[in-house]
């Protein structure tokens, strides 16, 4: 730096010499060197009229100094203030974009694989349709959108795909984002201080990509501007043939306040189901964890893990985990189903405390947004009937009580009301997934899952 302030020095001190004391005090005394390149060296003037002033009168004394002093300088330019300005911001969105190009996208989860993931039928279509597009994207099911409870396995998925097209296919660019994620960097560029340049650059990543992918999409629900910006970058991805996968807890229809453009959009693909496992698929995944985590327990641990825990593959999972190491800190090498019991003996005791009537029945209210009266009360009406038969279903599946009993909490109903009404809704989520979607959740909100 010194030694740049010591060159321009010797340039002005053959410059004083060379022009009037005015010219050189107003115009030349003023310039400043910026940078060198490609043997030119660049000036910024004190104002527009002294870059016009040196270039018009001084032009050929300016070179001379410089070749001079410089002796790889050839040529020289001046910029005005806001040149300088307005240079200096496209180099900085210059290195913006440089770092995104070449700073990875994504870090998949190397865990999340095809070959780790179970097929059963609960997931086998949305499996093979996952397998299918991390082959050949874009080639068959654009958008893909997958949808499920939690814990079902839908994140795995995303992986899997990411990890496979990144041994494949390295070339393309492959990106996995969180909705929130997606709506965090939108609202970035909103907060810059050069807002139109930051959205360039959020453009930039989200749209020069070979796929996206986007998980937990319910979450764009209520944030009108972010659906904006993400209809643009799906329709922009879309028309230039690079593939979307959307990941969601529920059905696009399913989905308040989501944009009806949005779900024609969601609609021009395959939208697929991911179901909560079986019995034997539960099985298979507890085994499958144990053999890749190296958890030795016995079969007896298996099943009952299986059979306790049938809505969610992380919290199975989290299960095995918890009941290996408990034996473990005990000093045994395989654990036993009475250490499956007494590492989870509190986790139960818990859940078992939340599960009772009156919570229930103020989780379908709050859902259905119905008071208990109505729930407990006579009315027949169709919007009242409904909450009212899932909240005696949902009694029914989760607590162990006579009809009696249920009918009781239900105005002194008889068994046979309730009966119908548990039997009505039993049939009606086989063909109304509206309705099946509604259940689970409010089992998920009582189950504090």
């Amino acid at each position: 730096m010194q030694q740049e302030k010591d060159l321009w020095s010797s340039v002005l001190n053959i410059l004083e010499k060379e022009v009037t004391a005015v010219s050189f005090d107003l115009w030349i005394k003023t310039l400043e060197p910026v940078k060198t390149k490609n043997n030119e060296l660049v000036l910024v003037a004190s104002s527009e009229t002294a870059k016009n002033q040196c270039l018009k009168n001084h032009s050929t004394a300016i070179r001379l100094a410089i070749k001079e002093i410089y002796k790889s300088v050839d040529s020289f330019s001046i910029l005005t203030p806001q040149e300088k300005k307005d240079l200096q911001e496209k180099q900085e969105e210059t290195e913006q974009l440089t770092q995104i190009q070449q700073k990875p996208l994504c870090n998949f989860n190397k865990k999340y694989t095809f070959d780790s993931f179970v097929v059963g039928n609960s997931n086998q279509f949305v499996y093979a349709a996952s397998k299918s597009i991390s082959e050949d994207p874009s080639s068959k099911y654009n958008p893909l959108f997958i949808y499920g409870g939690v814990g079902l396995g839908k994140t795995h998925l995303l992986h899997a795909i990411g990890n496979n097209l990144s041994k494949t296919n390295p070339q393309l660019k492959v990106l996995y984002v969180t909705c929130e994620q997606f709506t965090n960097d939108y609202i970035d560029t909103l907060s810059s201080n050069r807002k139109e340049k930051s959205l360039v650059t959020f453009r930039e990543k989200y749209r020069n990509l070979d796929v996206l992918m986007i998980d937990d999409i319910q979450f764009i629900a209520s944030k009108i501007e972010t659906q904006e910006q993400f209809f643009h970058t799906f329709n922009d991805l879309y028309q230039n043939n690079k593939q979307v996968i959307i990941a969601s807890d529920r059905h696009p229809r399913e989905i308040a306040t989501l944009s009806d453009r949005l779900r024609s959009r969601f609609a021009m693909g395959l939208i697929q189901d991911i179901q909560k496992p079986d019995f034997e698929t539960r099985m298979a995944i507890l085994r499958k964890k144990a053999q890749d985590e190296r958890y030795f327990v016995s079969d007896e641990v298996i099943d009952f893990l299986a059979e306790k825990i049938d809505t969610n593959i992380r919290e199975m999972e989290g299960a095995l985990q918890k009941s290996y190491f408990y034996a473990n800190l005990l000093g045994k090498q395989q654990a036993e189903i009475q250490d499956a019991k007494a590492a989870l003996k509190e986790d139960f005791e818990k859940e078992k405390k939340a599960i009772n009537p009156e919570n229930i029945l103020e989780k379908v209210c709050r859902y259905f947004n119905v008071t208990e009266d109505d729930i407990i009360g006579k009315s027949k009406k169709k919007e009242i009937v409904e909450p009212r038969q899932v909240a005696v279903y949902i009694i029914t599946e989760l607590l162990d009580l006579p009809l009696a009993s249920v009918g009781k909490i239900f105005n002194g109903r008889d068994h046979t009301t309730i009966i119908h009404s548990r039997d009505k809704i039993t049939e009606k989520i086989k063909t109304d997934n509206r309705l099946k979607i509604a259940v689970e959740d409010i089992k998920n909100m009582v189950l504090k899952k």
